[in-house]
């Protein structure tokens, strides 16, 4: 920032400035590079608009509100007090005021003060993207929920963090692996221009925030201006930059086999329940074991002198009998990112990656819109 923060006054709806000051500090740092980036910056314009940012050098959040400007200004306070005591005062219109070096905050008969931090040290927010598309808000949530169960919580391996994101025209892909296995999700969207082409790799866990907290139709933008590549998500008012990861992602589209000669399909919901319930005995580290053969799908879980659990549901076979060992926890996942009625398993061999889809009916295709390749576990 190029100058001093002047003195503001303005006056807004309890709810509205709660709302917008829980949404922007939600990506505030843990363990900021310097104190200035624990704070919100709250800009008030004569028109009536006021704007509050966030930004830690890395991922800016950034939601503009109505209210009633007394006096424009610029003021830089501890985010996430002013979270707290936004959503804690009385359901009353609330007045902050630029007092000398304090910000005073009143509502009713609440009033707290606090302290400003100098705008001057406040980093510059980075400029939004032109407009690659858009997508609705729903469509993007459940693609983004679908593939980050697949992202690695490994934070020395960035890349295996990330989410791969590729946009080839109207279709959207993106997947995420974390070695043991990996989510594809293909959706369609609306271009910008028809011709669009790019590829962002992004942080998972920016992704999945970001997306809960949209509404309604998502602007995404991609721009690599002076040499930093960075996204954008807008909507409703509110919008999410985020610094891309650098680097060259795995090449694991080689891992779909040309031809799978084996198929297994559950009903999905049944399956769900029954992995929940022998789950509850399999020991950390110790596979659930699938049991195909015709007409019928067997689980086992624990053996020896431990617990033992096993469950048997109704399945549809073509090709031969296989066992199959799976973690428990990553199969879990698996199935509940699966919205379809039927969950379609395609093997090869025991010990060979497994690809599971959704199918909307017992005898129709797989829906290959979403797919999550598992490596099994030894038995």
């Amino acid at each position: 920032m190029n100058a001093e923060a002047s003195p503001l006054k303005f006056k807004v709806n309890r709810d509205v400035l709660a709302d917008a000051v829980a949404w922007a500090t939600k990506t505030l740092p843990n363990r900021p590079s310097a104190p200035v980036l624990t704070g919100i910056l709250i800009t008030a314009e004569a028109g009536g608009n006021v704007r509050l940012a966030v930004f830690d050098y890395e991922v800016s959040s950034r939601v503009e509100i109505v209210a009633d400007v007394a006096s424009a200004g610029t003021v830089l306070v501890s985010g996430r007090l002013l979270a707290d005591i936004s959503k804690a005062l009385p359901n009353q219109e609330v007045t902050l005021e630029q007092i000398d070096a304090k910000v005073d905050v009143t509502c009713g008969s609440s009033r707290f003060s606090l302290m400003t931090m100098p705008v001057a040290e406040y980093p510059d927010l980075p400029q939004i993207p032109e407009d690659s598309g858009t997508v609705s808000a729903g469509e993007f949530q459940n693609a983004v929920s679908q593939v980050t169960i697949a992202t690695s919580k490994d934070d020395t391996l960035p890349i295996l963090t990330s989410v791969r994101v590729e946009i080839e025209g109207e279709k959207v892909t993106m997947l995420a692996t974390d070695r043991y296995r990996l989510a594809v999700r293909e959706f369609t969207w609306n271009p910008g221009r028809p011709d669009v082409s790019a590829v962002a790799l992004l942080r998972g866990r920016t992704l999945s925030d970001v997306s809960k907290s949209l509404g309604g139709d998502v602007t995404i933008g991609l721009s690599t201006d002076a040499g930093k590549d960075l996204i954008s998500f807008t909507s409703a008012g509110r919008v999410t930059t985020s610094l891309l990861i650098e680097g060259e992602y795995p090449k694991v589209r080689s891992l779909f086999p040309d031809s799978v000669p084996i198929h297994a399909i559950v009903e999905t919901a049944v399956l769900r329940e029954a992995v929940r319930r022998v789950s509850l005995v399999a020991e950390r580290n110790t596979p659930l074991r699938f049991e195909v053969t015709d007409g019928m799908l067997t689980l086992h879980a624990g053996t020896g002198d431990d617990a033992q659990a096993s469950e048997a549901v109704e399945a549809t076979l073509q090709g031969d009998e296989i066992t199959v060992g799976f973690n428990p926890h990553y199969i879990a996942e698996g199935l509940a990112a699966v919205e379809s009625p039927y969950v379609n398993f395609s093997f090869t061999q025991p010990m060979k990656p497994v690809i599971i889809s959704g199918q909307k009916e017992l005898d129709g295709p797989a829906d290959e819109s979403y797919r999550y390749l598992l490596m099994p576990t030894r038995i």
